[in-house]
């Protein structure tokens, strides 16, 4: 070994600085002997917390996507695979591009019209807008040849009733909306989504807001709670996981749409991952490749579970009839619940808590270097 290598060893030993923490006079010496049992058993605490992190993080795998199991392994199976390729990027993917093209010009040449001509009839021009915005919606399902089974009564214009549902994909909503014409609460995209978003959505009440903004909480409370009192909206639907989960797990349920004083609806939805994972991670894909995705596959398909309302029990908080709403689509979809907050996934742990992790580690260390 060089001079220089040696140095560079010595120089990034030195950064560690553990000297400063051991007592005045002492320094760190070289083991005298074979490493013990009781030298492990000291830290094993520490490397079964760690490794529990590394292997059973259940907060990580609710938002990771499964890729599908190869089995075009072997020469007899791989020209099947290759001439599936070719059907569905050279026959569907272009007959379902024609099929949401032909859907997008009857919309448009008949929305427009209405939502402009229609400005002092508003009943009408709203009826006409619901039927209009559900049509759009059956043409995007009709474009990933959707195949969606419906259980339970389809949802009715109420006053004071909210619909809430577990979330996978942006998706969700359109495979909702095709049914009912729901007035949802949505983070605000940028793109032709924003477009969409600020023009024809906002047409059947939806409302929107942005995670980044404070301001926007108070804003959105105050909007659903005006909604939710108006006989003539659109029924509300929330996703009160907040954000995109990959359909094996559930995450905590916000509260603010169980103190609302009004009747909550589960919806309970199931993707079946036999041709195609609907899951949308926003922060590897956008939305456009998404729906690629889906349209370059065999189908989407899906089953929907319309519940049994719920109302508050007597006693009970907004945090618990979350939780027993959530029980109920859980169950219904064979969902697993996990005790995360969703919003984690936006945010960087706290530094607090990576500094009392390592405090206690290093003190453990230090214990047993003063024994020797």
């Amino acid at each position: 070994m060089t001079s220089s290598t040696a140095g560079k060893l010595v120089t990034s030993r030195s950064e560690l600085n553990i000297e400063d923490y051991l007592p005045s006079g002492s320094s760190i010496q070289e083991p005298r002997g074979k490493l013990r049992l009781i030298d492990l058993i000291d830290i094993s605490p520490t490397l079964t917390e760690a490794a529990g992190a590394i292997v059973d993080d259940s907060f990580t795998r609710c938002f990771k996507s499964n890729p599908p199991e190869p089995w075009n392994w072997n020469i007899y199976l791989f020209p099947l695979w290759c001439f599936g390729v070719v059907v569905r990027y050279c026959i569907l993917f272009p007959l379902r591009c024609l099929t949401l093209a032909f859907g997008w010009f009857i919309f448009l040449s008949t929305f427009i019209p209405v939502h402009s001509l229609l400005k002092g009839h508003d009943r009408l021009r709203k009826n006409i807008e619901r039927v209009l915005v559900e049509m759009i919606c059956s043409f995007f399902v009709g474009s990933w040849t959707g195949v969606v089974k419906y259980h339970g009564p389809r949802p009715s214009i109420r006053p004071k009733q909210v619909y809430v549902a577990n979330h996978t994909s942006m998706i969700d909503f359109i495979v909702l909306e095709q049914m009912t014409a729901f007035a949802v609460i949505m983070q605000k995209h940028p793109g032709w989504v924003g477009l969409l978003q600020s023009t024809i959505l906002e047409s059947v009440g939806c409302i929107w807001f942005n995670r980044s903004e404070a301001k926007d909480r108070e804003i959105v409370a105050r909007k659903l709670r005006d909604h939710v009192q108006g006989a003539d909206n659109n029924p509300l639907l929330i996703f009160p996981e907040g954000t995109c989960v990959n359909n094996n797990y559930t995450v905590m349920f916000k509260k603010g749409a169980f103190e609302l004083g009004c009747t909550v609806c589960p919806i309970a939805i199931k993707y079946n991952k036999i041709f195609v994972d609907a899951f949308w991670n926003s922060r590897k894909q956008s939305f456009t490749m998404h729906l690629l995705q889906l349209m370059t596959s065999w189908a989407v398909v899906c089953e929907v579970w319309y519940l049994e309302p719920q109302t508050i029990r007597p006693g009970e908080t907004g945090i618990e009839f979350a939780e027993r709403v959530r029980d109920m689509i859980s169950l219904r979809a064979g969902l697993k619940k996990v005790p995360w907050d969703g919003y984690l996934k936006y945010s960087r742990p706290s530094s607090k808590h990576s500094e009392r992790k390592q405090q206690s580690f290093a003190e453990s260390i230090l214990a047993r270097l003063e024994e020797k």
